[in-house]
């Protein structure tokens, strides 16, 4: 039911926003480095790998640069008009095409480069691989200011691999044990919402079960919105 559901949302997505992908792609041709389309090879279902398709908001070099696949607030290798797109999230709708393929689901657990991946614990490792990854998912709202909290911490790299992929890896578990046509409808619903409202705590009201963070978190006040 879920990848019926997946091609037809997917499919009426890429035809209904066409209007809005068209323009992007030729504003990106003709801004930054000329690129329209990033692909990078993500872990997926099974833990083999597929190209994820995003539109390029960054320096071709990036992962060689900087925090390599680690991206922070304020990033200098984000391209000027990259920033709009990352933050209204525009720039990961051409994964609609990676769900119209049969790579990805429009809900589930985000898909990570091998570096980022193998951060997870080894339990999170296997149950993430036991569906679909996804345009969204109760990662992806929990920490869609993820960005801000990577800008704040004294070691970013060591607090992504130590603190935010751990718990993120439990998020993903809790989605999979879950997993369900109710539940897919209601994060697709919840993650419009956190769009609009990025420092909404609703997802904490609506799921009072998820894993407690880590303490290491607490330390950033507001950071699960209010």
């Amino acid at each position: 039911m879920q990848r019926i559901l997946d091609i037809v949302f997917s499919g009426s997505a890429l035809l209904i926003l066409s209007p809005l992908l068209l323009p992007v792609a030729i504003l990106l041709r003709l801004t930054g480095e000329g690129e329209i389309f990033f692909r990078q090879n993500r872990v997926g279902k099974g833990g083999g790998y597929f190209g994820l398709i995003k539109f390029a908001t960054m320096l071709k070099n990036s992962p060689n640069l900087g925090t390599g696949t680690v991206t922070l607030q304020d990033d200098p290798r984000v391209l000027p008009i990259g920033r709009f797109l990352r933050k209204s999230k525009i720039n990961e709708l051409p994964q609609l095409v990676n769900i119209l393929l049969g790579d990805m689901s429009v809900i589930g657990p985000r898909p990570q480069t091998k570096r980022c991946f193998d951060a997870f614990s080894e339990g999170s490792q296997v149950a993430i691989t036991t569906v679909r990854p996804g345009l969204s998912g109760i990662g992806s709202i929990v920490f869609r200011r993820e960005e801000e909290l990577m800008h704040s911490a004294t070691n970013p790299n060591a607090f992504y691999d130590n603190v935010i992929m751990p718990y993120k890896g439990a998020l993903e578990e809790w989605y999979v044990h879950r997993q369900g046509v109710g539940l897919y409808f209601l994060l697709i619903g919840l993650t419009i919402w956190v769009v609009v409202a990025p420092r909404s705590s609703i997802a904490w009201r609506l799921f009072p079960d998820l894993p407690s963070p880590p303490l290491e978190l607490a330390e950033f006040g507001d950071w699960r919105g209010a």
